[in-house]
């Protein structure tokens, strides 16, 4: 087997577009991880209780319409304009949140920053597909998921820290040094990134995707509302009425016979959804389990959500070494079934008399699962995308990531929240919300036989 000593991730060629990338990624994790933080002191600032919850979801949606348009405009106009455009509307929404005057401005902040963050992995997957070599794509994946972990550990400290000391608007005000540091280190190395999906072999003819992005963005909102409404009338009307508007719009964003999971490029798609509405709708519980049900303090829960994103992290490392040898397929089936017991495991957790400190391990296989899975997907789309439409793919695949979230975090606390006003104790509400997550992951592991089988990938040796 050959190895090349000489062209890593860090070779001299590439190092300024890996080091942009993962400062990029990074710069998006802070945020992320750092706002929710800060928030609480944001609301006795500003007030606003009413818009708490949309300030994260907010961003998602602003995200979702941004990876969309992203990874589109840089199939025709090359990655680096994209980028440019969305680390400007990020910069200007960090502007805009940090000079917030209330909390109606403040959500309107977050789309911009969503729509600037949702540029960054569409255009990384489209950077990775046309600038690295297959055998350097798996260790890539796994350097970007690295990218998470400093603010995994040090993101929500951080932010309280900037919040209670030189004041909340410095969580945002702050990062704009970075921004122009990743834009200086990532653009110039883009510049040869060109537009080549109007030549490419099924280029889409379609006109801008930008209303259908937002048409989806709206639908799933409705979605959403409908799930969580208190009343039943007000959810038997928003539901329905999301999915009419959004999915329309979703199948032509989408591969062809992505909803019907066609093996291929579609079933890959449509799995990466199902993995992230299975993991996230059991991670954003899990410390509410441990402090509701166990009576854990908030400690042990950032240990546990910590603990699952070391997990991902290890998981997504081991893929980069052993996808070359094994394919993605086995990969992400083992992944599944990983991210299954998990989920098994943390539920007996809750339920007692397991002691609670172990849910740090039965988490962690959680996040090991999906930490095999994620970048295999990743790394399948970007080999079945037809050359030239790296972008078109990749944004369809984020944008099943987003909504994966949204409605996966969306039905586990409508289940919550219906078990609330039922008078049922929390471990009941969050108990079922864990044995949906568990069938949606079973649904996955079946659903990945579908995907493409091996190709062999030449393997390096350094990084």
């Amino acid at each position: 087997m050959a190895t090349v000593a000489h062209d890593g991730v860090w070779a001299p060629a590439r190092r300024p577009l890996t080091a942009g990338l993962v400062l990029a990624v990074t710069l998006v994790a802070v945020e992320a991880l750092a706002v929710g933080a800060a928030l609480p002191l944001v609301k006795d600032d500003l007030g606003g209780l009413g818009l708490y919850g949309w300030t994260f979801s907010a961003f998602q949606l602003g995200s979702l319409v941004g990876i969309v348009v992203a990874g589109r405009a840089a199939d025709r106009r090359g990655a680096r304009y994209p980028l440019a455009a969305g680390l400007g509307l990020f910069a200007v929404g960090l502007v805009a949140a940090g000079l917030a005057p209330s909390m109606l401005v403040l959500v309107g902040a977050r789309v911009l920053q969503g729509l600037g963050g949702g540029a960054v992995p569409a255009v990384a997957y489209v950077s990775i597909g046309r600038r690295y070599p297959d055998a350097l794509r798996p260790r890539m994946f796994a350097l970007l998921s690295t990218a998470w972990v400093v603010p995994g550990l040090t993101g929500p400290s951080l932010g309280a820290l900037v919040a209670e000391g030189p004041g909340w608007r410095w969580v945002f005000l702050g990062l704009l040094p970075l921004v122009g540091l990743a834009g200086a280190l990532t653009l110039p190395a883009l510049a040869n990134t060109g537009a080549i999906g109007s030549e490419a072999e099924g280029a889409d003819e379609r006109p801008a995707s930008l209303p259908d992005a937002l048409r989806v963005a709206v639908g799933a909102s409705l979605v959403l509302g409908g799930v969580n409404a208190d009343e039943l009338l007000p959810g038997l009307l928003l539901i329905p009425l999301g999915l009419a508007l959004g999915l329309p719009a979703l199948r032509r964003l989408v591969p062809a016979g992505t909803l019907r999971a066609v093996p291929g490029l579609p079933a890959t798609v449509l799995v990466r959804g199902v993995l992230t509405f299975s993991f996230f709708g059991t991670d954003a519980f899990v410390p509410l389990g441990l402090t509701s049900v166990r009576g854990s303090g908030t400690l042990l829960a950032g240990a546990t959500l910590t603990g699952a994103t070391l997990g991902w992290t290890t998981g997504s490392w081991v893929q980069a070494q052993t996808v070359p040898r094994l394919g993605a397929r086995p990969l992400v089936r083992r992944g599944f079934a990983l991210l299954l017991v998990g989920i098994v495991a943390t539920s007996f957790v809750l339920l007692g008399p397991v002691p609670p400190v172990l849910a740090v391990v039965t988490w962690a296989l959680g996040g090991l699962g999906i930490g095999l899975a994620y970048s295999s997907l990743s790394l399948t789309v970007l080999r079945e995308a037809a050359p030239g439409l790296e972008g078109e793919a990749s944004s369809a695949l984020q944008l099943l990531d987003v909504l994966g979230i949204a409605l996966g975090t969306g039905a586990a606390g409508a289940l919550v929240d219906f078990a609330d006003v039922s008078g049922r104790s929390p471990g009941t509400g969050i108990g079922s919300a864990w044995a949906l997550m568990g069938l949606v992951a079973v649904i996955g592991l079946w659903l990945s036989r579908r995907l493409p089988g091996p190709v062999a990938v030449p393997a390096v040796t350094t990084t």
